[in-house]
């Protein structure tokens, strides 16, 4: 089985999605998922259990196959 890596990326407002990635995110979290499927709910779980939304702030989920 391949591992799945969720990269989430919490990014400024003012930034365009298309432009929030790993190099403009103000905070990046990766964690290893065992399927795409897990990747996703891994990254809408890790931001409701952190909070990591606030004012001025969103996040952005990416999966791929390394950090």
């Amino acid at each position: 089985m391949n591992t799945v890596y969720a990269l989430i990326l919490v990014c400024a407002a003012t930034t365009a999605q298309p432009d929030c990635t790993r190099e403009t995110a103000l905070d990046v979290i990766t964690a290893k998922t065992p399927s795409v499927f897990a990747c996703l709910m891994t990254g809408q779980a890790s931001v409701a259990r952190d909070q990591l939304l606030g004012d001025g702030r969103f996040t952005k989920v990416v999966c791929g196959g390394r950090p």
